[in-house]
């Protein structure tokens, strides 16, 4: 249970309901003892006016004595019981809560690198399927195991109490019980991890299979999807059906060692009654029920040690994730204002997961309110360079400033809120439009949206929807079309009004004549800021204030759109291959 010891921070926080369970848990099994105690007595009178020791009507006060009083313990034992579910059990989705949350902020503050790392089936599975697992631990599993401790030193000190010899014959099958809880505690652990890992891997394919649904289609591939799926699903089948086996050794076992416990019981009972080493045969009676009594207690051992295994198995799971130390770390606490200048010097920076250099020794400087375009070839480290600005990734080498200071040392909430970032591959959520925009500024107002809308050309688009800005989109924005994705991810971005503006080829899916009114109307909304336009197209790079073009993740070409013309290089001959291509079509 190493890994479970992580959770004793929550025992901690909710100290006083776990407390008050165990408590009231304790009440409660100490009431259950009445029962056999009552109904012992009964036996007891009913033998001892077989002997003529009682009257009849003596018995009779006996016996409706003993049924009211086995009534109102029993019924006190169910609320006292309710009590306790409702302590313990509301306590444990309380602590589901706070892990759900923990689990899900850390994933938020880890960075990039983690979740090209990781596929998404797997994380959704560890904030789900592994949380519920652990609850069932915090839960119905510390519950019944609360129950089954107190019932068991409870029961076995009132038969010590009774008849010390017959508790210890009774009690012999014992150490076979815990050697077998033993062996089959470490089999369902085994064997629950290989589930864990197996449900990860089947929900990270079906996740993948509904993201790309368009292209299964498109290439006719659902007879080897199918496929696929089958065997992922048979495969859990067998690790589940390997599971399942185990468990089900847990209830047979445990019946077969009570009912040991109940002919030893009668036996040896029988015979130390025939010798007279017990007097009264209603104890006889009392040892069987008690015997039976803890017929649940014990079964529930299996269950309860297959529910800690499995939670302990995804409780591992989950702690490798919380251990893990995202690349990019606030190092600042306090407020960072940023104004926009923006430096790079000699920046060199390696992907770790490919190997690939993307940016070597690369310097340049952009001042407030200036606008510069990045070009180059697929490939040649233009994105790279706006993740470095973001800080979506730190550089290897060399300095990124702003304002004049190193990135590394300023507050990143307050870097990447002044920061509106239009993305290359435009992310849109499976809400409204309109929420979809406000995004990027929670607070803003209908003709906010409708303003930024408009400056992304998108606006006119969005009044022919049936329910126009309170459309709903489908997953990651699959209702619209490219263009329309890209112009409202732009609007998203200038509603937050940040004094930096990063563009990644964001215009890409619109046609020349959008993307020239687009880029007109940013000219105006601009003018105080820094705007980083990356683009393969130099209609939206010629009227920057300066444009490098980068190769090979150097930087080969700088300059304005008339100098870069005027000598020959990749930038002018972009531009009369683009200008004939216009000529053309």
């Amino acid at each position: 249970m190493k890994e479970l010891q992580y959770l004793n921070k929550y025992f901690a926080k909710y100290k006083f309901q776990f407390f008050l369970g165990i408590f009231i848990t304790i009440i409660a099994q100490v009431f259950s003892l009445f029962t056999p105690s009552y109904i012992g007595d009964s036996i007891s009178a009913i033998e001892q006016f077989s002997k003529g020791l009682m009257t009849r009507d003596a018995v009779k006060d006996e016996l409706y004595l003993d049924i009211m009083l086995i009534v109102a313990t029993t019924l006190i034992g169910g609320v006292l019981t309710f009590f306790m579910r409702q302590t313990l059990i509301v306590m444990s989705r309380h602590v589901e809560f706070d892990l759900k949350n923990e689990v899900f902020r850390h994933y938020e503050n880890l960075s990039q690198g983690f979740y090209k790392r990781n596929r998404t089936g797997d994380l959704m599975n560890r904030i789900s399927e592994d949380v519920n697992r652990v609850r069932q631990y915090v839960g119905p599993a510390i519950m019944y195991a609360f129950n089954t401790i107190i019932r068991f030193v409870v029961i076995i000190t009132q038969m010590c109490i009774i008849s010390p010899k017959l508790t210890l014959y009774t009690l012999l099958p014992l150490p076979i019980l815990a050697y077998s809880i033993y062996w089959v505690s470490k089999e369902i652990n085994k064997r629950s991890t290989l589930t864990q890992q197996n449900l990860s891997s089947l929900a990270t394919y079906t996740q993948e299979m509904f993201s790309g649904i368009r292209v299964i289609k498109a290439y006719s591939l659902e007879k080897q999807k199918e496929e696929g799926f089958t065997e992922l699903s048979r495969d859990s089948v067998k690790k589940n059906m390997s599971l399942a086996k185990v468990n089900a050794l847990f209830g047979p076992l445990m019946i077969f060692l009570i009912g040991i416990s109940n002919l030893v019981v009668i036996y040896v009972g029988g015979n130390m009654y025939i010798n007279g080493s017990i007097a009264d045969i209603g104890i006889i009676a009392q040892f069987i029920l008690y015997i039976n009594m803890l017929t649940w207690p014990v079964a529930s051992l299996g269950w309860i040690s297959s529910m800690v295994q499995e939670a302990e198995a995804s409780q591992k799971r989950i702690n490798e994730f919380l251990k893990t130390e995202p690349d990019i770390k606030n190092t600042n606490p306090n407020h960072s204002p940023v104004l926009g200048q923006i430096t790079f010097d000699k920046v060199s920076f390696t992907y770790e997961d490919t190997n690939i250099t993307a940016l070597t020794d690369v310097s340049f400087t952009v001042n407030k309110g200036e606008t510069l375009a990045i070009l180059g070839r697929t490939g040649s480290g233009k994105s790279t360079v706006l993740s470095l600005i973001s800080r979506l990734y730190d550089a290897d080498g060399g300095v990124v400033k702003i304002d004049n200071e190193n990135i590394k040392d300023l507050n990143l909430d307050d870097l990447r809120g002044s920061i509106g970032f239009v993305p290359q591959d435009a992310f849109l959520f499976s809400d409204s439009i309109e929420n979809n925009i406000k995004f990027g500024k929670e607070e803003a107002t209908h003709d906010e949206i409708v303003n930024v809308a408009k400056k992304a050309v998108v606006h006119h688009n969005i009044e022919n929807f049936t329910h126009q800005y309170e459309t709903i989109l489908g997953e990651r924005g699959i209702t619209l079309s490219g263009g329309q994705k890209q112009r409202v991810s732009i609007a998203r971005a200038l509603i937050k009004d940040a004094p930096i503006l990063l563009l990644d080829d964001c215009l890409s899916a619109v046609d020349t004549e959008t993307e020239e009114a687009i880029l007109n109307n940013l000219q105006d909304f601009c003018r105080d800021k820094t705007t980083i336009i990356v683009s393969h197209r130099v209609s939206s790079a010629k009227n920057a204030d300066r444009i490098i073009i980068l190769e090979d993740g150097k930087i080969i070409e700088q300059g304005t759109h008339n100098q870069l013309l005027s000598q020959a290089g990749y930038y002018k001959e972009l531009y009369l291959k683009q200008i004939s291509e216009k000529e053309l079509g």
